[in-house]
C-alpha cells in the first residue's frame, strides 16, 4: 500500500474512533474501561501516522 494511501487509511481509523468516543462518553453510563481502550487505541494511530508522515518527509 502507498504511503499516502496508508495514512488515509489511518486517518479514517482516527476519525472513526474519535465518533466511538464521544458516542460512548455521551452515554448516561459511559463503559470507562472502553472509553480508555479506545482513547489509547486512537492514540496509538496518531503516533503511526506522525511516523509515516515523518518518513515520507526524508
Amino acid at each position: 500500500m502507498p504511503l499516502n494511501a496508508r495514512i488515509a487509511s489511518l486517518e479514517e481509523r482516527h476519525a472513526a474512533l474519535e465518533r466511538r468516543i464521544l458516542d460512548e462518553d455521551s452515554r448516561p453510563r459511559p463503559d470507562d474501561i472502553e472509553l480508555a481502550r479506545l482513547k489509547r487505541e486512537k492514540l496509538r494511530l496518531k503516533e503511526e501516522m506522525e511516523k509515516l508522515r515523518t518518513t515520507r518527509m526524508h
